[in-house]
């Protein structure tokens, strides 16, 4: 089909076709759900107003690239590094913790899977997508300059050539690998241990089981089960508080004073960020039944429980993810009993 005998239909379909594996490369460079979303929107309209200059001496596909790339630096030039709550503050003894927000803008943001993670039938390229959403890595790729960062997605998650890379950035090979080489070492001294590196893909029946054990703590708000699914140096976070926490002896004794209205909460399994997590709806005093109040993801190490970041800002996740903004008592016990 020549580019200008394409009909708008056939041209949205065309493009429609890039939209998740480019929303995945624009919250990697910009780390927020929202506006990597809005990036890839972006680029998209860009895109059709100016195919009739696609020239097609690139695919379509390295062309969207192009403008999603271009889109994404233009979007941090103000500089702003998003962050998780480890990244800016100390963790303080469970006696000083306090609850201060920050702005939105601060913050690294959770996103479902299906948004981000094109369907593929090889096993390692799914592996790499998923690895590559992570929260640990996304937060790295936060510390890079931007076309450091570009540079690293492109070569080491989207596996481009060297010389495609230069291509896309108008630059040299040179300075491609310039970029790679800088960006690796920066990732290699931020390479925190642990983190989530034993979560399989899918879950193997052992970590299942410890989220099934999870679920059963968390809902029936038992401590004593809980402290045994977390690792000594488990790490909490509440974005967009910047307290966090470290270590089971803090984190229950906040969940039995400032987190005690979390008792009798219901988890509903999501997939976010490549790794397990739940939406979390607490129990609603003045509706009944349950209203939501965070999206969990977890980290998983060694058999243990070593991450849980519970993201609060619920009318805005909640919609992400497709979920509910209330769940009916009696519904949820008849699916319990189920």
């Amino acid at each position: 089909m020549a580019n200008g005998t394409a009909t708008p239909t056939d041209l949205d379909t065309r493009l429609e076709a890039h939209r998740t594996e480019l929303t995945g490369y624009c919250y990697r460079m910009l780390g927020s759900s929202f506006e990597a979303e809005d990036a890839v929107q972006d680029t998209l309209v860009r895109a059709w107003r100016s195919y009739d200059k696609f020239e097609g001496r690139s695919s379509l596909r390295s062309w969207l690239y192009r403008i999603a790339t271009n889109v994404c630096l233009d979007m941090l030039t103000a500089g702003n590094k998003r962050a998780r709550p480890m990244d800016l503050t100390d963790s303080p003894p469970l006696a000083q913790a306090a609850l201060s927000p920050r702005p939105d803008n601060t913050w690294l943001e959770p996103m479902p899977d299906a948004r981000v993670l094109p369907t593929t039938d090889d096993p390692a390229e799914a592996a790499v997508a998923k690895e590559t959403v992570r929260l640990a890595f996304m937060a790295a790729l936060q510390q890079l300059p931007a076309k450091q960062r570009a540079v690293l997605i492109l070569r080491e998650v989207l596996a481009w050539k060297a010389s495609e890379v230069a291509e896309l950035l108008d630059t040299s090979v040179a300075s491609v690998n310039s970029a790679l080489q800088r960006a690796r070492a920066t990732l290699a001294e931020r390479q925190e241990p642990g983190a989530d590196a034993a979560v399989s893909d899918p879950l193997d029946e052992d970590q299942q089981k410890l989220l099934d054990r999870y679920v059963a703590a968390f809902e029936g708000y038992d401590m004593t089960a809980l402290t045994a699914l977390l690792h000594e140096d488990a790490v909490m976070t509440m974005p967009p508080f910047d307290l966090w926490l470290t270590g089971v002896r803090d984190i229950t004794g906040f969940m039995t004073t400032l987190g005690a209205p979390c008792a009798g909460s219901r988890l509903v399994p999501v997939q976010v960020n490549g790794l397990p997590g739940f939406a979390q709806y607490k129990p609603d005093p003045e509706k009944g039944g349950f209203s939501p109040w965070a999206v969990q993801v977890l980290e998983i190490s060694d058999g243990r429980i070593t991450g849980f970041h519970c993201f609060l800002d619920t009318q805005r996740w909640f919609p992400l993810f497709g979920l509910p903004l209330h769940l009916e008592a009696e519904a949820d016990q008849v699916e319990e009993r189920a």
